[in-house]
């Protein structure tokens, strides 16, 4: 970190910490199973799939992405599966992500989307991957997207790719992910998901960036995006929980994983180890069972 940041994170960490929220945040990542799926989805199987996850209750829906269909083949009928979504009676609120500027002016023009979500890379080998474009250069996207997000009534969501490291050797450490945190924070994002992007993360080290941020940062509100693998889904969510999070996004089926990082994919956190998880510690969760059952064979039925 320069020099200031750090001494400036340490004085915020010496602040009084806000109590954390009780109730859980709940965003279920549809989009992120679809995009690496080698078969492209036809978009009526798309619309009526997230659909049933629309009953389901969930939070935010993660549902499409307006980046370029060559990038993302399998996103390119967001638009066509938006027009098909019953939001009749729900209180879920839909995302979609964006990799540039041009993308998030696409989705703003949506009254439907709420959340626009921009993944923003602390390795700068995989922004170049994912957007094409340097650390910095994306930092100036990100300040006019909040700029257009506050000008259309949206809410900007952050994701800190490779937030706990990156398999390409770029350089990591915790101050690296608190001062970008800073630097987005400033800018007047509030919702912050730190993004275990190639499955890497441990449980100390998962503990260890919450602790720091989530007092630091009191006015923003963090959340986990994990990749795991069967064997150490728990000690993640554990992990995060005890150290304040309380916004989890997560996949039925634990499907997907981020093409563009050009590494064996490891699949999000799948919905129904987190649900289940969440339930045998009591906490209460608004989710209509049925429909998340009936959600959960058609991901069978579609993942397969």
């Amino acid at each position: 970190m320069r020099a200031g940041v750090s001494g400036g994170l340490l004085l915020r960490c010496n602040m009084e910490q806000q109590s954390l929220p009780s109730q859980v945040t709940l965003v279920e990542c549809p989009r992120d199973a679809m995009q690496g799926w080698p078969s492209f989805i036809p978009t009526e199987v798309k619309t009526s799939y997230l659909n049933q996850l629309l009953r389901v209750g969930f939070d935010v829906l993660d549902f499409g992405s307006f980046v370029s269909p060559k990038a993302i083949p399998q996103m390119a009928d967001t638009k066509a599966v938006l027009q098909g979504l019953d939001l009749t009676g729900t209180e879920t609120k839909l995302l979609a992500i964006v990799a540039n500027t041009r993308g998030a002016e696409d989705a703003a023009a949506f009254e439907e989307i709420h959340f626009l979500g921009f993944p923003f890379s602390i390795s700068e080998t995989f922004q170049q991957l994912n957007t094409n474009k340097s650390i910095e250069a994306s930092l100036a996207q990100v300040a006019q997207m909040q700029d257009l997000c506050v000008q259309k009534n949206k809410e900007l969501v952050v994701y800190i790719s490779m937030g706990f490291g990156n398999p390409y050797g770029d350089p990591y450490h915790p101050d690296i992910a608190a001062h970008w945190v800073e630097q987005l924070a400033g800018m007047g994002i509030r919702t912050i998901a730190l993004a275990d992007t190639v499955g890497m993360a441990d449980a100390a080290a998962i503990s260890s960036l919450f602790r720091t941020l989530i007092p630091a940062f009191p006015e923003v509100h963090f959340g986990a995006h994990f990749h795991a693998a069967p064997d150490d889904w728990e000690e993640k969510i554990a992990a995060a929980w005890q150290a304040g999070c309380r916004r989890y996004d997560s996949a039925l089926k634990g499907i997907g994983g981020c093409p563009m990082a050009q590494k064996a994919l490891v699949g999000n956190m799948a919905t129904e180890n987190l649900v289940g998880w969440l339930t045998e510690k009591k906490i209460p969760l608004r989710l209509n069972q049925e429909a998340l059952s009936e959600a959960l064979q058609t991901a069978g039925a579609i993942f397969h």
